[in-house]
């Protein structure tokens, strides 16, 4: 087992929604029942003013930290790659969340394929998986799913939010929304729109996967999964989450098999093996329905039409009583520090109170996931200051 202070922890399972009282969708469509897949570190306390939500980015999953080997139902997607928690360096005791002083809550989003109800999940009514007919969800619907999780927990208000990249999207939909349910709110790397490059890459991650035979419409589950259109999708992605100098320092590393490659080319360059293995590792981690669902989620957000109003510029102007820290990464290529600075734009129109910081990173995107100690102390100040 690897060296985490946390230790080892399970994931729980959260059931709401019946026939009677479905889950009712931004879209429309409504879900029968809906299982959440959460993971919990620290203790609430006497007056549950304690607990922090943290949402996952795009292929995350609700185990954030400790060591679990194995998650019910999910069976060869949990990898070696998922048994250390995505935000292990962050989370524990006397760590930035330090979870000697708080209630941290975890979960996988709805439509995600970690144990949460997702499209790979069995549908009731079929007692097959939902496949092409599980729905459209947007990341409103996502963070909805939520609030009968904080009722089931006993947790009325929340201490604070945080989130990275899409995680801190749903950080913002959580605090416009329910301004009154939060009083800290921190997205890191994070935006209040998709941007034109952010919609071009998606889209053509859209069509990797859907282009690939083996899709078969999204009912797929009973052959081949579509893993050629997967692992083309997360090479097109995975290029915006480091940055170049980064890739090439990692890809140093990369042992070159002129043997392998798509189709009948071969890999011809320690670039193209890096980008390559990346692929064929995300393929035996996740789902590629589930990916579509999150894509289209991302695709489609529109925090002000979710809060209701009709501008950006008003998106904050319930939220005077909260607390922003708002974190760039100065060699981000996926939420570029322009997009963070637009945010507090909107902040300063609504006259609501934040810091803003720019870590200074050559790891580009991921320096969320993989530099605690560039993120630290304000994450502590904040979380901590009264």
């Amino acid at each position: 087992m690897s060296e985490t202070s946390i230790g080892r922890v399970e994931t729980r399972f959260f059931t709401f929604g019946s026939p009677e009282e479905p889950f009712v969708l931004m879209g429309g469509a409504h879900l029968d029942e809906v299982t959440l897949a959460y993971e919990t570190y620290g203790a609430l306390n006497a007056d549950r003013s304690n607990a922090i939500v943290v949402f996952h980015a795009l292929t995350g999953s609700q185990h954030a930290a400790g060591y679990n080997p194995a998650v019910a139902g999910v069976g060869d997607r949990w990898t070696e790659e998922t048994h250390i928690g995505w935000w292990d360096g962050f989370m524990g005791p006397g760590k930035a969340i330090d979870t000697n002083r708080f209630f941290v809550i975890c979960a996988n989003y709805l439509g995600g394929c970690y144990g949460s109800t997702g499209p790979a999940s069995i549908d009731p009514a079929t007692g097959r998986p939902y496949g092409a007919s599980f729905p459209n969800v947007c990341f409103a619907d996502m963070v909805d799913a939520h609030l009968p999780l904080f009722e089931h927990l006993g947790i009325e208000r929340l201490h604070a939010a945080v989130g990275g990249s899409t995680g801190g999207m749903m950080v913002l939909s959580l605090a416009t929304r329910y301004p009154d349910l939060v009083d800290i709110v921190i997205p890191i790397a994070s935006g209040v729109r998709a941007t034109a490059l952010q919609l071009i890459h998606n889209f053509e991650q859209i069509n990797a996967i859907e282009n690939d035979p083996a899709f078969r419409g999204g009912d797929y589950y009973d052959h081949e999964p579509p893993d050629s259109g997967l692992g083309l999708a997360r090479m097109i992605g995975h290029k915006t989450f480091v940055s170049l100098r980064s890739l090439q320092d990692r890809a140093r590393n990369e042992i070159l098999d002129h043997n392998e490659g798509p189709g009948t080319y071969r890999l011809n360059h320690v670039l193209e093996s890096y980008m390559w293995h990346q692929g064929q590792k995300f393929v035996r981690r996740f789902d590629a329905n589930s990916y579509l669902r999150i894509m289209h989620a991302w695709q489609t957000v529109d925090l002000a039409a979710e809060a209701g109003i009709d501008d950006l510029s008003e998106l904050f102007t319930r939220c005077k009583h909260q607390r922003y820290m708002i974190f760039s990464i100065d060699s981000d290529v996926c939420f570029y520090p322009e997009e963070q600075q637009e945010m507090t734009q909107f902040l300063d129109l609504a006259d609501v109170p934040f810091r803003w910081i720019t870590v200074h990173s050559d790891k580009g995107h991921d320096s969320f996931l993989v530099e605690p100690e560039l993120f630290a102390p304000h994450l502590i100040d904040t979380l901590t200051r009264q």
